[in-house]
């Protein structure tokens, strides 16, 4: 009897080795993150509520892994869904990034849900992003989709990559192609290289077609990035504008520092959607931010930041302001 456990936990072991041999995964991954926030209007915080509130900064469970099933071919997938701890919706899970994928040489293509490549290719620039200061409150096209195919190239040289995404028609709102491509140059973690730069086009997503093009770069502790972003109505080419953003960051001892100055005249953004109940021309918002965080622990970070949001615009040749919108924030976020 014990000979035959014996003989059956080798095997086990050998069959979990040879599995791991060929697999990476099932990694499990999710994140926490709660913040306490004070917004005068309620127009940038995550469920549109005013006063001082608990916000959810799009906690999520994961699973993510790969397994060899040819030489030179490999099976990727992820399954991610949000959280929601602070909300009173009866909806505790929303579907976040969930594909399944190969990767070969020539690159990876995935199918399933999944952030565009236009939205994507902001890289490491959005200094205060998966809060109530994105910049998908001042642009548009920051979109996460589903029924789609995506692709990325190998990184050409060890510095370019070109992506894509096409929407399936079947499933969309519009019977045109909707479709995104983007092109990188360096490394958005700003580790490889020192500096990141990012052109991308989106036709259709999310019903307007814009071109963007990003920076990013990295002196010593200090970081300078912008966008600039021109957006237009697919359905109304008389609806359009250009936005635009600049940022810094400085690490001092630890404290990462950041300021963020943004303008945006074209009104996809979630600010001026929020704000007003009717939409007008020239539009003319301006966002300033500043904040900072501290990592405790490796898979803790503390932050905080002030947002100010401003600006007017016409509705039938009458200017009008926009109502200011000031939210003060401080939250924890823990990875694991």
């Amino acid at each position: 009897m014990k000979k035959a456990l014996i003989s059956a936990s080798v095997a086990s072991v050998l069959t979990l080795a040879s599995f791991g041999a060929m697999a990476e995964g099932p990694n499990f991954y999710g994140r926490l993150d709660i913040a306490v926030t004070s917004s005068d209007e309620g127009a940038t915080t995550q469920e549109g509520k005013d006063g001082t509130i608990f916000e959810n900064n799009f906690s999520h469970l994961g699973v993510r892994g790969s397994e060899t099933v040819a030489n030179g071919v490999d099976i990727i997938y992820q399954m991610e869904f949000q959280v929601e701890n602070t909300s009173t919706n009866s909806d505790v899970f929303k579907a976040r990034n969930t594909f399944l994928g190969i990767k070969t040489d020539a690159g990876r293509l995935l199918v399933g849900r999944n952030d565009t490549v236009f939205k994507q290719s902001e890289g490491g620039v959005d200094l205060f992003g998966n809060s109530n200061a994105d910049i998908d409150r001042l642009v548009g096209g920051q979109t996460r989709s589903a029924d789609g195919i995506w692709y990325y190239s190998p990184k050409l040289a060890d510095l370019v990559t070109f992506n894509a995404t096409y929407l399936m028609e079947d499933n969309q709102s519009s019977d045109d192609s909707q479709y995104a491509i983007s092109a990188t140059i360096g490394d958005k973690k700003l580790k490889a290289q020192n500096y990141y730069i990012a052109g991308a086009y989106n036709k259709g997503i999310s019903n307007i077609d814009a071109y963007r093009v990003v920076g990013q770069v990295k002196f010593g502790e200090f970081k300078v990035g912008g966008l600039f972003q021109n957006s237009e109505s697919s359905t109304d080419s008389s609806v359009d504008g250009n936005t635009y953003f600049v940022n810094i960051a400085y690490n001092l001892n630890g404290v990462n520092l950041k300021a963020e100055y943004g303008k945006d005249e074209a009104g996809f953004g979630k600010y001026y959607s929020n704000i007003t109940e009717e939409a007008g021309t020239d539009v003319n918002v301006t966002n300033i931010t500043v904040g900072a965080d501290y990592r405790i622990a490796k898979s803790t970070l503390v932050y905080g930041h002030y947002a100010m949001y401003e600006g007017d615009h016409k509705v039938a040749g009458t200017k009008f302001d926009l109502t200011d919108d000031n939210v003060f924030t401080v939250g924890l976020r823990y990875d694991f």
